[in-house]
């Protein structure tokens, strides 16, 4: 019995190479999962559930439906490019969809999961757009433009999100110390598991004299990998 944590797999149809792990990911790593929790990104970018048509999209759901149909239980959560994912999506892949933060009981542990955006709070700038990205009533607007005018803007967006990472320096756009210690310490020094920093590593926190594990997921640019745990603990796995 264990469970499968991956995010930032940046799907998309440029990049085959990787799409092939992942399709090979969910047809035998996964499926042997008792459940795959998804935190966010896993497209490079989403438009919006009526979408869902476009084959490389499809594709993507229906080996993820392949794998809950298997009896995997399946989890997503959003992460900053993938925030117009809806319940379309959700049903078509047989997920259950995660609010950010969500405390879990993991096999024993208590676990903390969360993408990871909100933990960069050195780089104000991108905390700034988070909160426009997320507002229901921008998601409705923009929604309601044909697919067309909203891959655009979301291309524009891109554009502009890889000239600010350009112009920020990495230990801005991390995790902040403070942030790390808050969010534990909130829900009771749990053990945590996010993305979005593309730095996977291990970390031990010691925070008000509970020592903490906090585990940072890879992301999919080259080669991917995810995080297994199960009753005996967490250990990252390469693919």
């Amino acid at each position: 019995m264990h469970s499968i944590f991956v995010s930032d797999l940046h799907l998309s149809p440029e990049r085959p190479h990787i799409n092939q792990v992942f399709f090979d990911f969910a047809a035998r790593i996964a499926a042997r999962a008792e459940s795959v929790y998804i935190l966010g990104d896993l497209f490079e970018y989403w438009v919006g559930d009526d979408d869902l048509a476009d084959p490389f999209n499809a594709s993507v759901a229906d080996a993820l439906h392949r794998l809950s149909s298997k009896g995997v239980a399946l989890q997503f959560m959003h992460g900053n490019r993938d925030v117009l994912v809806g319940k379309a999506f959700v049903a078509r892949c047989g997920a259950k969809l995660l609010s950010d933060p969500m405390l879990v009981d993991l096999h024993g542990t208590r676990t903390l999961l969360m993408h990871g955006d909100t933990l960069c709070t050195d780089d104000v700038k991108y905390q700034k757009f988070r909160s426009f990205a997320r507002n229901p009533v921008y998601q409705r607007l923009l929604l309601c433009l044909p697919l067309a005018l909203r891959r655009a803007a979301i291309r524009r967006m891109r554009a502009e999100s890889e000239k600010h990472k350009e112009g920020t320096s990495a230990e801005i756009m991390d995790v902040a110390q403070t942030a790390v210690e808050r969010a534990l310490r909130e829900h009771g020094y749990p053990r945590l598991i996010h993305g979005h920093t593309h730095r996977p590593a291990r970390h031990l926190h010691t925070v008000d004299g509970h020592r903490c594990e906090r585990w940072v997921l890879n992301d999919w640019y080259q080669r991917g990998g995810y995080v297994h745990c199960d009753a005996s603990g967490c250990r990252a796995e390469p693919l």
